[in-house]
């Protein structure tokens, strides 16, 4: 299995601050599943809005961190390296919901393995917790595309 550091990521990922919302990954299995973290810190420049009294990750940040995990496994999955040519598009989100809050000072874990990878369309299972309490799961879809 695999691990990555913050370095590794930033030469798979094309996302920076301050929308990179994978801090390590933890292990990945080639063509099946990944485990990473978002340490969520009161910095965080989304929590000046959301909200000023009770700051709450918002729930859409959440998927998003998912998406980039589940980028993460399928750009190390191929082999493949950033690439200024190619992006990963969310083409679905199904079955999201989302029970519990996330708040500074969590640790988000996220999980994400590759259901189905068809026609360029890759399907994960995903799942992000705080010490083991599931915040949102999902099913999320993306493709890659060569940009011109």
């Amino acid at each position: 299995m695999t691990t990555m550091d913050i370095h590794q990521i930033l030469k798979k990922l094309p996302h920076r601050y301050p929308i990179l919302l994978v801090d390590r990954v933890l292990e990945i299995e080639k063509g099946k599943r990944i485990r990473a973290i978002k340490n969520v810190s009161i910095n965080e420049p989304f929590f000046q809005g959301h909200f000023p009294n009770r700051p709450v990750m918002p729930g859409v940040l959440m998927l998003e961190a998912l998406a980039q995990a589940a980028a993460l496994l399928s750009f190390e999955s191929m082999g493949a390296e950033l690439d200024d040519d190619m992006v990963v598009y969310f083409v679905g989100i199904d079955g999201a919901r989302f029970k519990r809050v996330v708040e500074p000072g969590d640790q988000l874990t996220l999980e994400a393995s590759i259901e189905r990878a068809k026609a360029g369309i890759y399907k994960y299972k995903a799942r992000a917790s705080v010490d083991g309490e599931t915040a949102v799961e999902a099913e999320l879809m993306c493709t890659m595309r060569k940009v011109a």
